[in-house]
């Protein structure tokens, strides 16, 4: 029987890591950052990622890394999404990682990402779901020519691993590559274009089952930051609706509000335990497939519907910049189209399942 509850070293991860970030990455300083031309925090993402050795979570020893699992690093991801963070760990220590774990010749990038001294990209659209089609770049003396939208985290990445429609992954160094910044709707994690223009690139493995791994690992640890970012909009909503008062008593002891945030809070453990399962399943390799879907279909929805309760019942302060629920809303959003949108989720369970459409 899978259990699905956080082991003390899983609990012990969390308090690390939310320490550091409140130390470190509270929402002023998350705010302000949005406002500049670098939005990535790279002194925080080289505390998480080489001070506390969380880019290599998901690496093997023996090629570097620390061994852990898929849980340890929803764990993570869960304090990530409750700070907002704007750090790659997403796209580098889990899509880009795990898409070079799924290749033969990948020693010197895998190391170099697991170590945190470089930041990794799969130059895929942030869009896509796990087994969609995706755009492979042209492969021709030796040398890479095309462009890819929507990548997340280019921006900040040194290495990028790009598919070629010669069936291969290649890993290229971003100094040869012309990385353009999109407007994005989540400030803290902003996409581009990536051009190629007779880049040169070294084939380490073959394309489509390393994407195909990557943005399956995404997919099912997204929901991980999804619940740090549905706990966050219920915990905050529920600490100012006691603080906040009308008509000399407290806004949440109204008894409408007390159902909308009850039925809220179910809506959020059940989303802990589809992204628990789905974590589980990356670990374990059981029904990895169903278990990814089905917290991809649920997350989403919950994760939105938790931000606009939290922006709608924080009042006229919820609609100010100044209030970082914003920032929620917009990860939000932006995470429910990431690695494929819930109801392509819905249709790949269905399929799993055997279960035929109405």
């Amino acid at each position: 029987m899978t259990d699905l509850l956080y082991s003390a070293e899983e609990d012990l991860l969390r308090s690390a890591v939310r320490d550091l970030l409140t130390d470190h990455c509270d929402t002023a300083a998350v705010l302000a950052r949005t406002e500049t031309d670098t939005p990535h925090d790279l002194t925080v993402w080289k505390s998480l990622a080489e001070g506390m050795g969380l880019a290599g979570l998901l690496v093997p020893e023996e090629r570097g890394g620390q061994g852990a699992s898929h849980r340890e690093a929803a764990v993570v991801l869960e304090e990530l999404g409750r700070a907002v963070a704007p750090v790659p760990y997403l796209t580098s220590a889990v899509v880009a990682t795990e898409a070079l774990l799924a290749c033969d010749d990948s020693a010197e990038p895998l190391t170099r990402l697991a170590s945190g001294r470089a930041v990794g990209a799969l130059t895929v659209g942030l869009h896509h779901a796990p087994g969609a089609a995706f755009t492979a770049v042209r492969h021709e003396h030796g040398t890479l020519h095309g462009a890819v939208t929507a990548v997340a985290d280019a921006t900040a990445a040194e290495v990028l691993l790009v598919p070629a429609d010669d069936g291969g992954l290649y890993a290229v160094d971003a100094a040869d590559a012309t990385v353009t910044p999109q407007v994005s709707l989540d400030l803290t994690r902003p996409v581009a274009t990536v051009t190629l223009r007779a880049a040169p690139g070294r084939r380490v493995g073959a394309a489509e089952p390393a994407v195909r791994r990557a943005l399956r690992a995404g997919a099912g640890l997204l929901a991980a930051e999804q619940l740090g970012v549905a706990e966050w909009s219920l915990t905050e909503t529920v600490r100012h609706l006691k603080e906040r008062k009308q008509f000399n008593r407290p806004v949440g002891g109204f008894q409408a509000l007390k159902h909308r945030l009850a039925q809220l809070w179910l809506e959020v453990v059940q989303l802990r335990a589809a992204s628990r399962a789905a974590a589980d399943a990356l670990a374990t390799g059981h029904d990895t497939d169903v278990a990814v879907a089905v917290a991809q279909a649920y997350a989403a929805p919950v994760a939105v519907r938790a931000a606009e309760e939290a922006l709608q019942l924080h009042g006229g302060i919820g609609m100010t910049w100044e209030h970082p629920v914003h920032l929620y809303l917009k990860r939000a959003k932006a995470d429910s189209i990431a690695y494929g949108t819930a109801g392509a989720h819905r249709e790949h369970v269905a399929a799993l399942v055997d279960l035929p459409a109405p």
